[in-house]
């Protein structure tokens, strides 16, 4: 099992956008000094929810800082983006890196962002389609040329520089919802399994992946990676504990509202093609202390942690997206000793 950390870069009430950038970029240093395999940044627009607008400008940064860990995308919102754009900048930090560049894409939800953009969000799941033959047709042709409905490059065009990882930089894509996951397997690409599914959901998603790739033909090895909020603490008392006041302090409703909702304007239901959404995000984020506790968190002692990611591992999970607490106000000494107990009390039993 490998582990990765994530990073929302969420900015709380009297931070500064510079405050921000520097906390999370001292956790993606730390996370090499403690040995993770990788990091991973999210994608958001006009609002304080997540402020990198763009990856693969802090990912250039974070090249930079670090040597080792790998660094991705978790993820870029394909559909808010022309896709030569994302090949070439994909590529230049992949270069930049020394081939450390692993590319998370998904066809977004918010619909307050695509209304800034401009774009519909019932067009989302093909924009991200067409997006994505377009930066993997650019990856692995010596001369590219695509017309489609949404993106079109009307000539060849030859991809300067190109990725330094051969064929190119490992890919996942979000899966939500139980057809994206099987319309992905189909086509061999791996997925990065949903966040706020409960462990039986991304079980069955990770089982469901390998036998529709595997009667595909494509290889059912492929690294799937699962997105879990994590929390360890010396006794499971000390960790239900901690979990009751980081709830306490938490509203919930900042995240999920009308903002991050998929919805169509027009009707007030879900959007085209995002049906398996209807009333996620409009009922608050209410979640009970014993469901994230039981079916929802990686959370207790080192032992019940290890437990509970031995579960994702044999379930066919062999990457760990670890959000030790993206939207909690927590101090940086407090963070880093966070992280630092988990690499050192649980990351040790899956080497």
């Amino acid at each position: 099992m490998k582990f990765s950390t994530f990073h929302l870069f969420h900015r709380f009430d009297g931070q500064s956008f510079r405050e921000v950038y520097d906390y999370h970029l001292r956790l993606i240093d730390l996370a090499e000094e403690l040995g993770f395999d990788g990091v991973r940044v999210a994608e958001h627009h006009f609002r304080d929810y997540g402020v990198v607008p763009n990856l693969f400008t802090l990912l250039a940064h974070a090249a930079a800082r670090t040597s080792r860990i790998r660094l991705g995308t978790g993820v870029v919102v394909l559909p808010l983006h022309h896709p030569v754009h994302v090949a070439e900048e994909a590529a230049l930090v992949d270069v930049l890196s020394g081939g450390r560049l692993e590319l998370g894409v998904g066809r977004g939800y918010q619909s307050f962002e695509f209304e800034g953009f401009g774009i519909d969000l019932a067009e989302a799941r093909d924009r991200f389609n067409e997006a994505l033959e377009v930066v993997l047709g650019l990856w692995t042709s010596a001369a590219f040329r695509y017309e489609g409905k949404f993106y079109r490059t009307g000539t060849e065009v030859s991809l300067a520089p190109r990725p330094l990882q051969d064929p190119h930089p490992p890919v996942h894509v979000a899966a939500v919802s139980p057809e994206t996951v099987t319309m992905y397997a189909e086509r061999g690409l791996p997925i990065l399994a949903d966040p706020a599914a409960p462990f039986r959901k991304v079980v069955r998603a990770a089982e469901t992946w390998r036998e529709t790739a595997r009667r595909a033909g494509h290889d059912d090895g492929a690294e799937l990676v699962v997105a879990r909020s994590v929390y360890v603490a010396p006794t499971v008392e000390r960790a239900r504990a901690d979990q009751a006041r980081f709830e306490a302090s938490f509203d919930r409703s900042r995240i999920f509202n009308e903002k991050s909702a998929p919805i169509d304007r027009q009707t007030g239901r879900a959007a085209q093609g995002f049906e398996y959404y209807q009333d996620r995000y409009l009922k608050g984020g209410t979640v009970s202390d014993d469901f994230r506790w039981e079916q929802l968190e990686v959370i207790g002692d080192p032992a019940r942690v290890i437990e509970q990611i031995t579960v994702l591992r044999q379930a066919g999970f062999a990457n760990l997206l670890c959000d030790f607490g993206s939207t909690r106000e927590m101090p940086l000494a407090e963070m880093e000793r966070v992280m630092g107990f988990f690499a050192a009390e649980v990351m040790p039993a899956f080497r």
